[in-house]
């Protein structure tokens, strides 16, 4: 069995950062909502679709770090090293931002794993271990983190790690027609409400055991 799970609104958690960081940029007032799609939908109405592009690169860049793992994450990868699960990270972004402050938001990415404990403080290990971690920190398509440049190079290393459950928080995603199809797609869903489509939804990261173990885990 091996779960992979996307990286950006399904691991991390952005829950407010968009919101503050937009604020203190001068790009919305503070009444908008707290939500990153609150702040997006804003930018947007207001013809500043240019400013959203900046924003994300810096929230993904330089201040990715203010934002959280989601609960219960970090919990679900020391629990399925216990159990002998391999886990990896897939995902796709550019290297840079599209505009503003240039920025290597792989480096980004990885700095953030390794901040909030996701690598084992040790350095690499050739073992499961129980305290969490992921065996490598490799970007460029070794070991357990891999960040493509585009989507449909991450549909490709979804198949090709051999992945049997993915977990994105895209339902678009999920429905790309080169999804893999031996692979259980699994929708990251906290905030609840029907999503409909050929997928289970999970709100908590504790709701995605009971999936593993109806095969056996």
């Amino acid at each position: 069995m091996l779960i992979g799970i996307d990286f950006d609104n399904t691991i991390v958690c952005y829950d407010g950062v968009f919101h503050r960081v937009a604020v203190a940029e001068g790009l919305i007032p503070p009444v908008v909502g707290q939500g990153k799609n609150d702040v997006r939908d804003y930018l947007r109405s207001v013809g500043r679709e240019e400013d959203w592009t900046r924003l994300q690169g810096l929230v993904y860049g330089r201040r990715i770090l203010e934002a959280r793992p989601y609960e219960g994450v970090l919990e679900f990868f020391r629990k399925a090293k216990r159990e002998g699960l391999v886990v990896k990270i897939i995902s796709h972004k550019t290297r840079q931002p599209y505009l503003g402050e240039l920025y290597d938001l792989h480096e980004a990415a990885l700095g953030w794993l390794r901040h909030y404990g996701f690598f084992d403080l040790g350095g690499k290990v050739e073992t499961p271990s129980a305290c969490g971690g992921l065996y490598k920190e490799n970007s460029r398509g070794e070991g357990d983190v891999y960040l493509e440049l585009t989507k449909e190079a991450k549909l490709r290393r979804i198949a090709e790690a051999g992945c049997t459950h993915f977990v994105d928080d895209l339902p678009e995603f999920l429905a790309e027609s080169g999804f893999p199809g031996d692979v259980q797609k699994i929708l990251w869903n906290p905030a609840g409400g029907q999503v409909a489509g050929p997928w289970m939804a999970i709100r908590a990261w504790k709701d995605l055991w009971p999936i593993l173990h109806t095969v056996g885990v």
